[in-house]
């Protein structure tokens, strides 16, 4: 029996190894995360006082509009996620919905 416990130990360790990277890989930038920060920041990163240049008009938020556009998503998806980490704001899971 203790013959048998030790191979199969030492599979369960290998499968584990391998599974724990895949299960935490990051999913490159794409065009719906740059439209789901963006829409983020729109909304919850805009002042309420008139002529403020927050939200839409943030010139770094458009940056990453123009980089989104051109197809650099990852350029893009950099950008906001500093604008929102740099107004401590956090950045919302890939999964958010609003």
């Amino acid at each position: 029996m203790h013959s048998l416990l030790v191979p199969s130990i030492l599979l369960l360790l290998v499968a584990a190894a391998i599974a724990v990277p895949v299960a935490f890989a990051q999913v490159p930038p794409s065009k719906t995360r740059c439209d789901q920060l963006i829409k983020y920041f729109d909304y919850y990163g805009q002042s309420r006082g008139e002529g403020s240049t927050d939200g839409a008009r943030n010139m770094t938020r458009i940056g990453a509009r123009t980089d989104c556009d051109k197809g650099d998503y990852a350029t893009g998806v950099a950008i906001i996620e500093k604008l929102l980490r740099d107004k401590k704001m956090g950045v919302p899971a890939p999964d958010w919905k609003r």
